[in-house]
């Protein structure tokens, strides 16, 4: 074992087993804790508790190092291991309804949380995170958007609370919503898979119209399957925040110094769209009998994302100053609330127009 190696282990183990500590615990009640477990997801949990439990920490210099390293490195290596989630030609073919839905709700989205941040003069970090969060996919986009734009714990802590309030809340009414409007069973999973934020979130509200309106999980397979669409727009968005950072970053380069554009680009998000192209790749070239084995690797990545994701929350809740995000959240809360209210009603506009409603 090299010296740098050890080094890292015995400087960062403290904080890394609080972090992984934690997120065991959120995992466990998210899978747990009825009805609550299913619509706030493990992510929400860890940051939490992880918030809770540092108001107790009277000095963190010894976790430090492994709490860094987890909110930044980890959370990187998750965004990678979600690309094996993706078949992106399953994903395209399936969804391509959705996609002029999909398109618009992004849109208004992001419009809606520039002109927020230019009238409220809001920090540009979180209103990109509250944007990209509120018209992707929740968690997992701020994830993929943090590192690009260096978004610090504390404003990723709080728009991933932004984007949780408003999750609960449509998985709570959507189906009623849903139900009172007279939407189809397609109508609705249109619907949730462009309206809601986080894939959590998501499935539960499907899961209830389901549930309500005996349709096994047709409603629920659907829904997914656009919001597994919908999150292809981490690549691109990542790659126009990676540009514009780099260009920033570029123009104020002081005069003698060294510009390294690979120093500024994120290479985890080149990883992340070939662990995708790999997973298309599998699927459309093995056979069966082969992808049998690789289907279970892939499902095994994607879990193991989704807990480094839970595991960097915990790290992020460690760092942040729970008084302080409520003292400045008003803003943030009100460009979330906007946001989603947009994107709600422009999906209900949109399948309108198309003869879908």
């Amino acid at each position: 074992m090299s010296k740098k190696i050890k080094t890292f282990i015995t400087s960062s183990r403290k904080g890394l087993v609080l972090c992984l500590a934690i997120a065991v615990l959120a995992d466990l009640m998210a899978r747990y804790i009825p009805v609550a477990g299913s619509i706030i997801g493990g992510p929400v949990f860890a940051i939490i508790l992880g918030m809770i439990i540092t108001m107790f920490i009277k000095d963190k210099s010894a976790l430090a190092p492994g709490i860094n390293f987890t909110s930044k490195k980890i959370l990187q290596y998750a965004v990678v291991l979600l690309g094996f989630g993706l078949n992106l030609s399953t994903v395209l073919q399936t969804g391509a309804q959705s996609l002029p839905i999909i398109v618009s709700t992004i849109a208004t989205s992001l419009i809606i949380s520039f002109l927020l941040y230019k009238l409220m003069k809001m920090p540009p970090k979180i209103s990109t995170l509250i944007g990209v969060g509120s018209s992707i996919c929740g968690g997992s986009a701020i994830a993929a958007t943090a590192p690009v734009i260096d978004a610090d714990d504390e404003e990723i802590a709080q728009s991933i609370s932004v984007i949780f309030l408003f999750n609960v809340i449509a998985a709570i009414i959507f189906p009623t919503l849903g139900g009172l409007l007279g939407l189809s069973d397609n109508g609705f999973a249109l619907f949730a898979g462009t309206a809601i934020n986080d894939t959590s979130s998501v499935t539960a509200a499907a899961s209830s119209w389901d549930s309500i309106h005996n349709t096994g999980s047709a409603v629920l397979d659907s829904a997914t399957i656009v919001k597994l669409t919908r999150t292809l727009a981490i690549i691109p968005i990542t790659l126009v925040l990676a540009f514009v950072s780099s260009r920033k970053a570029k123009k104020a380069q002081t005069t003698g110094g060294t510009f390294s554009f690979k120093k500024i680009f994120p290479m985890f998000i080149v990883y992340f769209i070939a662990a995708s192209v790999i997973t298309t790749l599998c699927t459309a070239f093995l056979p069966e009998s082969i992808q049998v084995y690789t289907n279970e690797i892939f499902s095994f990545l994607k879990q193991l994302s989704k807990f480094f994701i839970v595991m960097a929350m915990a790290a992020i809740g460690l760092n942040t100053n729970i008084v302080k995000l409520i003292k400045t959240g008003g803003k943030p809360i009100l460009m979330g609330l906007c946001c989603w209210i947009g994107i709600a009603g422009v999906s209900l506009a949109m399948q309108h127009v198309l003869g879908i409603w």
